[in-house]
This record gives C-alpha cells, sequence and structure tokens, in this order.
C-alpha cells in the first residue's frame, strides 16, 4: 500500500521524528546555524544558508528515522532558495554570475542523481534527487570547486558509512540505508571550505 501524500501540517507523520527528539534536533539545529554564520559571516547570502541549516537539519532527522524526505519541506526549498539567493545577489559581487551559477548546479545535481536514480532504482530514492537539486542550487553559488567537493564528499561519506555497516555485519548488500544525511553532510563540508 502507497504511503499517503506528506502534507504541511505539525501532527503529520513525517514530522514524528522531530516531535519525538526535540532537543536532539535543536541542538544539532543551533550548531549548524553557528557554523555557518562562523564561517559566511555577515554576508547578505547569510539568510539564505541560515534557511538551508534549518530545513536540511530537519530533513536530516526525518530521513534518518523513515527513510523518508518528505516534499513539504523539500519542494519549498527551492523556492525558498532561489529567493533568497536571489534577494542577496544584487548585494553580493558578482551576485548575477553567482545566481546563474547556483541555477546551473542545481540543473546538474539534480540530473546526475535523476539518471542513477532511473539507472539504478533501488539506490537511492526519488526524494534524494528532489533534495539533491536544492543542495545544487546553494554548492552552484559558491562555485564549481565547491559544487565538486560536495558532490565528492557525499559518495565518500555515504561509501565509508555503507562499507563500514557491510563489515560490522549490520547491514547486508541490500538493505535499505537514508541517503539524504549524506548529500546534507557533503553539501556542509563544501560549504564550511568555500565560504568565510
Amino acid at each position: 500500500m502507497e504511503a499517503p501524500p506528506a502534507v504541511w501540517s505539525f501532527r503529520a507523520g513525517w514530522t514524528e521524528p522531530l516531535r519525538a527528539r526535540p532537543v536532539p534536533v535543536v541542538l544539532t539545529c543551533v550548531a549548524v546555524l553557528a557554523l555557518l554564520a562562523w564561517r559566511i559571516g555577515a554576508e547578505p547570502v547569510l539568510p539564505a544558508f541560515l534557511y538551508l541549516g534549518v530545513a536540511g537539519t530537519a530533513l536530516g532527522f526525518v530521513d534518518v528515522a523513515i527513510k523518508r524526505l518528505p516534499d513539504p519541506l523539500t519542494l519549498p526549498s527551492y523556492g525558498a532558495g532561489v529567493v533568497l539567493l536571489g534577494l542577496a545577489a544584487p548585494f553580493t559581487e558578482d551576485g548575477g554570475g553567482h545566481f546563474l551559477h547556483a541555477l546551473f548546479g542545481l540543473a546538474a545535481l539534480w540530473a546526475l542523481f535523476a539518471v542513477q536514480w532511473l539507472l539504478i532504482p533501488n539506490a537511492i530514492g526519488l526524494g534524494d534527487v528532489k533534495l539533491a537539486g536544492v543542495l545544487g542550487l546553494y554548492l552552484g553559488w559558491l562555485g564549481l570547486d565547491a559544487w565538486l567537493l560536495g558532490v565528492v564528499a557525499t559518495f565518500v561519506f555515504g561509501g565509508l558509512f555503507a562499507a563500514g555497516l557491510l563489515v560490522a555485519r549490520r547491514a547486508g548488500r541490500k538493505s535499505e540505508l537514508p541517503y539524504g544525511p549524506f548529500l546534507l553532510l557533503g553539501t556542509l563540508v563544501a560549504v564550511l571550505v568555500h565560504t568565510g
């Protein structure tokens, strides 16, 4: 039976992991926001990345708990990211170039994960494809080096974690693992390296 569509409601099923463990969620979110504020500083683009920090933290906790990246968090992040980065562009040196690169980054990372999803449908979920586009937007804003680092870090973190579980015999080759946290962690590493 197919899962009911995710909707925006504090009582929706996908919010249960956030409601069940509010302290770890809030502490993680505060730590992520502090890191981003420290590295980016008082720049016009800071609100965009802080939004990503909040949404990304929530998505990470939900994906670990229920192996889903709910549309009510992922899809609005496209619009929020485009608007917030667009508002920062006029006040950023070569902001128009950064914004154009952000759109290219969105399309490229979405396409990369969409191809994987089509060719190896059980390796990643459609939610990972949707999240990849959002993260590609932010990585693209930071440039090609950040985009590449984010992609490589994602695959490295995901691969090491999966290998560790296999070695420890805590998972098999067909075990379903949440991939969103590795996408988010790889992006966070790239942002921290390529800002400030």
